[in-house]
């Protein structure tokens, strides 16, 4: 299978509405700008995206959230975004807050297959024991809360979080032709080789969770990205 796209605009082309898409990076670091521009572009809405957070005013999935598009955001930070606080309050977005390394599991048990998994993140808290609000009424009650997970021996039971397509996955195929010149094996090696020394000393990670692919992927293609040919 051939999975070198020509554009982004290519690249996100058959994500339809009501997508539930993943989307790397850790902040404004390692996200897919281009591809979020180019669904914007493309005009899907209703959105059920997973991320670490939702961008910022103006920036990365900041930019799908003002124009209206994201109907539900998984995610485990929600900070610096004024709009992101208004519609969660408003009613007009369903939040899901989830701690990061359960995140992150979640999202590694849908790629490869596992259906669930226990973590002792969240014992003795709303996120096993239910009432946090994922939606308000816009009389600012709870219109919908989080349901109580199963615990035992001091664990939560979690499911795996499938998606419908990530947009980092894509961004690397439509990268893959600038991949294969000497400039860009270079740049992604040094990013990588960076991600790697990070990697080693703990820096910002989350302990006993999958995260090491994710973060060598985005410190990578937030290189590739100042320089890729479909920019």
């Amino acid at each position: 299978m051939d999975k070198v796209m020509a554009s982004a605009a290519e690249a996100v082309a058959d994500i339809p509405e009501g997508a539930s898409p993943a989307v790397g990076g850790f902040g404004l670091c390692g996200i897919p700008t281009v591809l979020i521009d180019a669904l914007h572009a493309q005009g899907a809405g209703g959105l059920r995206v997973v991320s670490n957070n939702c961008g910022v005013d103006g920036q990365g999935l900041g930019v799908l959230l003002a124009a209206g598009r994201i109907a539900r955001v998984a995610g485990s930070y929600v900070g610096e975004n004024k709009e992101f606080a208004r519609q969660y309050l408003a009613g007009e977005l369903e939040v899901e807050l989830t701690p990061q390394g359960t995140l992150a599991e979640r999202l590694r048990a849908g790629g490869t297959g596992i259906p669930s998994f226990y973590t002792p993140a969240g014992v003795g808290t709303q996120v096993a024991d239910s009432g946090l609000p994922w939606r308000y009424d816009p009389d600012g009650s709870v219109a919908v809360a989080s349901p109580p997970k199963e615990t035992r021996t001091g664990f939560v039971h979690e499911f795996r979080q499938q998606m419908y397509a990530s947009p980092r996955s894509a961004w690397t195929a439509a990268c893959s032709m600038f991949m294969r010149s000497d400039s860009g094996r270079e740049a992604a090696g040094r990013a990588v080789a960076s991600a790697g020394r990070g990697l080693r000393h703990g820096h910002g990670l989350v302990a006993n969770q999958t995260v090491t692919a994710a973060v060598a992927v985005s410190a990578t293609l937030s290189v590739i990205r100042r320089s890729s040919p479909v920019r």
